[in-house]
């Protein structure tokens, strides 16, 4: 009989819920921002996700963004930590001294709550919550009164994952989100990234400052960005910390991930909310990189473009936003 259960236990010494599912194994670590810190193929020992060593735990708890899938609330760089919203300008610190920005918002390191987790007929799963309040750290730089909300499922179709957030207070409230996945290339126990391609649905890409702020203009793609936009390309093929609009392709916004050699294609459908893509290879380094479906352009509330071409959202009080994502392997 196939394993399905979800459960308690541990990660590198940390807090973990575990869901099981046929071949497939997930691990959530709430106490570090709801981060989802591994998606594992047991049957064939395939980690589809960058995990950190047990002697990188205090490193990866310092600065969660290079492994699992750390949740970004606002995201990426924001201009001298200035944020205007609505009349006002919220202070957020400069975390990023080298750019003089702030860098990936509030939420990547809260402790989470764990709502519930168990198992279906056909899915184990785990619903995490982060509620901020005046009583939360969030809301010393974002003062407003929300609910993020995750859930993630595994079943035969590989990892689900739904989010939510709910506008809690009486003011409307920007929703700025992202989530910094890091997938491991190779994937493949043994593999090699050479034989790796990756195919990425971008449109344009945004033209960036030195101070890695978009310009609101945008730059021809380069030869190997057309390939990664089109049949795919080997993701290390130059140092990438690049910015992208989102452009679904047959209906679905997604990475695909293929080792040639092995004839498996990872898939990341993120759903057509996130109108940016980042990109970030560590500097070319074979390994693992990080594709990054994001809501907004990257210091959205400084650019002068209209709202939803820039996915600058806002929740009025009441309201939710949402949107889905999957992890799943198909035969190349």
């Amino acid at each position: 009989m196939s394993e399905n259960r979800a459960f308690v236990g541990t990660y590198q010494g940390e807090k973990a819920v575990w869901l099981k599912y046929d071949r497939y194994e997930a691990a959530i670590l709430p106490e570090v921002g709801g981060n989802l810190i591994a998606f594992r193929d047991v049957e064939s020992g395939t980690p589809y996700l960058h995990e950190p060593t047990l002697d990188e735990m205090e490193s990866f708890k310092a600065r969660p963004f290079i492994h699992g899938i750390p949740v970004l609330f606002p995201p990426n760089r924001f201009e001298d930590g200035k944020f205007p919203w609505n009349g006002r300008t919220y202070q957020f610190p400069v975390n990023e001294p080298a750019t003089g920005n702030h860098l990936h918002g509030f939420v990547h390191s809260e402790t989470w709550a764990v709502e519930e987790f168990g198992t279906t007929a056909g899915e184990s799963y785990v619903v995490v919550s982060l509620a901020v309040d005046e009583q939360s750290a969030v809301y010393t730089y974002l003062p407003h009164k929300f609910t993020i909300k995750l859930r993630y499922a595994i079943s035969v179709d590989g990892l689900h994952q739904h989010v939510m957030v709910r506008n809690e207070g009486d003011d409307v409230m920007p929703c700025l989100f992202a989530f910094h996945t890091s997938v491991n290339a190779p994937f493949v126990p043994g593999g090699s990234a050479q034989d790796y391609r990756l195919k990425l649905t971008i449109g344009e890409r945004w033209e960036m400052s030195e101070r890695m702020l978009p310009t609101g203009k945008h730059q021809p793609l380069s030869t190997n960005e057309e390939l990664m936009k089109g049949d795919g390309v080997y993701p290390f093929f130059e140092s990438l910390d690049n910015h992208y609009t989102a452009v679904a392709q047959n209906g679905r916004n997604r990475m695909e991930l293929t080792d040639t050699k092995h004839g498996i294609t990872l898939v990341y459908d993120v759903g057509t909310s996130y109108k940016q893509w980042m990109i970030w290879n560590n500097g070319a380094t074979e390994g693992f990189f990080c594709p990054e479906p994001q809501i907004n352009l990257v210091n959205a509330p400084h650019v002068d473009l209209p709202a939803d071409e820039i996915g600058l959202y806002s929740l009025a009080p009441g309201e939710i936003w949402e949107e889905t994502g999957r992890l799943y392997v198909k035969k190349a």
